[in-house]
């Protein structure tokens, strides 16, 4: 480590400073408060280790003037026993230690291997926050659409504010990735995301999953437990079918809405949140309202804000960037090399309706690359389900008019075109014999980005 050694005695420095260099340190010394603050401020530095005492000031001093220069200086303060108090008052303010004169070089060591080992976890977890980050960014969700456009635009522009959001969409149309990218835009996006699924759990167990219970609150409660809202603090917490929540639940995360307050389970002490909501799910809870199995006034603090994500099959545009996406993803993940659709395959997985929308289209191509034997995914190599509704799919062909039929084909030629030129729409156009102007309007026509 890079350390700071901040003392007046030059003798007691010096001799101080070969030991630690003795052990793998590298120390750079200063005389006075003035001297460490130039030090600091031209060299890279882990740990700043201080007398108390000095002409031109003393350690809190120093702590206070680093922490100017720096959010989080780390500072250890060395002092005789008589200046303990001053020590203390260090810590206070944001002093990591104090060690006593005359100072164990041992104890010493020990105090850094401590904080060395605190640095590395605070590297790996700022390395994980921002991988966070890029993962489930706006900018990582795959889609082209101008549907999916309009669902990105509004969650980018409410991710600021803490309204809560309610997303609405068929199950597997990432209702939890797109709740993840706005906590991860927010200002909370240092504090926890925890995701509940209000549908997989019974009442009593979705209640004390969320509130929390105290010891002995019901049979099996043998300590207290926190619950998700407590863990979310200063974040954000997901409900994803929020609208399968009972009543009474429905009731106590209301109060919590409209309060920011609640009891655990069994406990008689009010306990405050700041937590963010965002809720999914794939019913439609107008109907809810009116069959009495979810609160209006419960639905209004909800919506606040609605996203809504249109299925896969209403924005067929998406199908060939995931596809493509989720195939070097499994790839790579399975070590099979670079790998490719067959022709068949991708006309195949084009047409494809994917009810189960984007999960169904992740777990078919996650099942292709596990199958495949070479360097290109067959229609042998997809599910048969696929293969049912290609059969399926040409009955419903042989009803359709001529013009449909000629529509039909023109659609898959000119995609089929674009994804081979990665969608170069001149060199697509030149290939198909037609001009690039041809080929917008047609694009346009179909509603195509």
């Amino acid at each position: 480590m890079n350390i700071l050694l901040v003392d007046d005695e030059r003798i007691q420095r010096s001799l101080l400073a070969s030991q630690l260099r003795r052990h793998s340190h590298n120390v750079v010394e200063a005389g006075d408060v003035s001297e460490a603050l130039g030090v600091f401020q031209k060299t890279l530095i882990d740990v700043v280790l201080t007398d108390y005492k000095m002409p031109d000031g003393n350690g809190l001093d120093l702590l206070r003037r680093l922490k100017k220069l720096h959010p989080e200086p780390v500072v250890v303060i060395l002092t005789a026993f008589g200046s303990i108090e001053g020590a203390v008052q260090a810590m206070r303010e944001g002093a990591h230690d104090y060690l006593t004169k005359p100072l164990n070089i041992d104890e010493v060591l020990l105090v850094l291997q401590r904080i060395e080992a605190l640095i590395t976890l605070k590297s790996e977890n700022q390395l994980l926050r921002e991988q966070l980050t890029q993962h489930y960014s706006f900018a990582g969700i795959i889609s082209s659409s101008k549907a999916m456009e309009n669902v990105l635009n509004v969650a980018g522009r409410v991710a600021k504010s803490s309204a809560t959001v309610l997303i609405r969409g068929e199950s597997g149309t990432g209702k939890e990735l797109i709740a993840r990218a706005i906590h991860f835009a927010s200002d909370r996006k240092e504090k926890p995301f925890i995701a509940v699924n209000c549908a997989a759990l019974n009442e009593n167990i979705l209640e004390s999953e969320l509130f929390g219970h105290e010891r002995g609150a019901f049979t099996g409660a043998e300590k207290l437990r926190r619950g998700r809202f407590e863990i979310a603090q200063g974040g954000s917490l997901f409900l994803d079918e929020v609208g399968d929540m009972p009543l009474s639940t429905q009731v106590k995360l209301l109060r919590v809405l409209q309060e920011k307050q609640f009891e655990r389970v069994g406990g008689n002490d009010t306990l405050t949140v700041d937590v963010r909501i965002l809720a999914a799910t794939n019913r439609d809870l107008e109907s809810a309202i009116r069959q009495g199995t979810f609160r209006e006034d419960l639905y209004y603090r909800l919506n606040v804000v609605t996203i809504d994500i249109p299925p896969l099959r209403h924005r067929r545009e998406d199908i060939p960037p995931l596809l493509e996406y989720t195939l070097q993803r499994f790839s790579k993940e399975y070590q099979k090399g670079p790998l490719s659709f067959s022709k068949e395959a991708w006309e195949l997985l084009l047409r494809y309706d994917y009810p189960g929308n984007v999960r169904e289209l992740e777990n078919i191509v996650q099942r292709a690359v596990l199958m495949s034997r070479g360097t290109l995914i067959t229609t042998d190599d997809l599910p048969q389900v696929l293969k049912g509704y290609q059969h399926e799919n040409l009955a419903k062909h042989d009803s359709l008019t001529l013009p449909e039929r000629v529509e039909k084909l023109e659609k898959d030629l000119i995609f089929e075109a674009l994804r081979r030129f990665n969608n170069n729409q001149t060199k697509a156009a030149e290939s198909l014999g037609i001009s690039e102007r041809n080929l917008r309007y047609r694009l346009r026509k179909w509603g195509v980005k």
